[in-house]
């Protein structure tokens, strides 16, 4: 349905979190109701009073849409997000809002640095782990997920309407009570974390048109969950993970050690306490996350040199682990990159790709 293809006088809007199209007194003539949000039976296209469609004596004002609506204007998504105010920013590289309509529905997600918070305002998500053994899951509300060391498919619903918190590797111990392992390669429901919270969020946070104000709420929540006293060997990986951030992973686990004072196997220890795998793991990811972002998609690509700046000094290990990461040989990953290349205004990270 290409709205602004017919109707180019209109301009592409959100109406509580969904996709409209606005006259040019910015007043919304026409919407999309989406089934999911709304649990009905099927999502609609509906016009507004401004549309001014009267006709004779009775005239159709709403219509159910059997296929996904508006995919021909390619979607358009917002993006807004910041760093929190200390102390979070040690724990958290930033809160976000993301809306809009995606212009695809499904992501291939390779493993990143970060765990994750997702609080969900619109329609279910869908996900599938690329190990075939786990079953999908699916999340109307919101999720917390650890660090994953493999792929995953994301689907999002239409439209999208997300409030997300990137975590550091390390940084959801301080605000959850429980061991970072179960929380490794899983989506876990908010209130099997934090118990009998996500309608308070979802309720304070529903009904803001503001996404400054969204991530304001956001962030007082997670200012009254933060830990007052750091639990016993956060320090040590807060300083460690920094340095394997630093380093983009080029940092042996013998040196880390030998730097902090403590034995290979104590850190080992610690860091699948707090952040559910070991430092090799996430320097692993670390190095993989150096090299996505080095890609430039609009220049000839030299795979050796930037495997090598990477610290991949094994070509055949470089190709299976990107294989194993993207699904993708770097060949067809760079053909998808310059056939969808990433959308303006979202952080640079290039890791996730159109998985449909």
């Amino acid at each position: 349905m290409a709205v602004t293809a017919t109707a180019r006088e209109l301009s592409s809007k959100t109406w509580y979190g969904m996709p409209a199209y606005a006259n040019a007194d910015d007043k919304i003539l026409v919407a999309f109701k989406s089934s999911g949000k709304f649990n009905s039976r099927y999502s609609t296209l509906e016009f507004q009073d401004a549309a001014n469609l009267d006709d004779a004596d009775m005239w159709p004002v709403s219509y159910a849409l059997r296929a996904r609506p508006l995919s021909a204007d390619n979607g358009s998504m917002d993006y807004v997000g910041r760093v929190p105010a200390p102390p979070l920013d040690q724990f958290i590289d930033d809160i976000y809002c993301l809306t809009g309509v995606p212009r695809h529905r499904r992501m291939n997600v390779p493993p990143m640095p970060s765990a994750h918070l997702f609080v969900n305002l619109g329609g279910p998500v869908r996900l599938w782990d690329s190990d075939p053994s786990v079953p999908p899951a699916v999340f109307t509300d919101g999720w917390f997920m650890g660090v994953w060391t493999r792929r995953f498919i994301f689907e999002y619903p239409t439209p999208v309407r997300l409030v997300g918190v990137h975590f550091k590797p390390w940084g959801m111990s301080p605000f959850v009570h429980m061991p970072a392992t179960e929380l490794t390669d899983r989506w876990v429901p908010v209130d099997a974390v934090w118990q009998r919270s996500l309608d308070r969020i979802r309720n304070r946070v529903g009904e803001i048109a503001s996404a400054t104000e969204t991530l304001r709420v956001l962030e007082e929540e997670l200012r009254s969950r933060l830990a007052e006293a750091p639990s016993r060997g956060l320090d040590l990986v807060q300083h460690t993970g920094g340095r394997l951030e630093t380093f983009h992973g080029a940092l042996s686990v013998g040196a880390l050690a030998d730097a902090a004072g403590v034995s290979g196997n104590h850190l080992a220890a610690q860091f699948k306490s707090h952040v559910g795998i070991t430092p090799k793991k996430v320097a692993r990811i670390y190095r993989f996350a150096r090299l996505i972002v080095s890609v430039d998609a609009l220049r000839p690509v030299d795979w050796a040199e930037l495997a090598q700046t990477a610290g991949y000094f094994d070509q055949a290990h470089f190709g299976r682990e990107f294989k194993d990461f993207t699904g993708n040989t770097p060949t067809d990953y760079l053909a998808l990159r310059r056939r969808f290349p990433a959308e303006q205004g979202f952080p640079p990270d290039n890791g996730p790709m159109p998985g449909d």
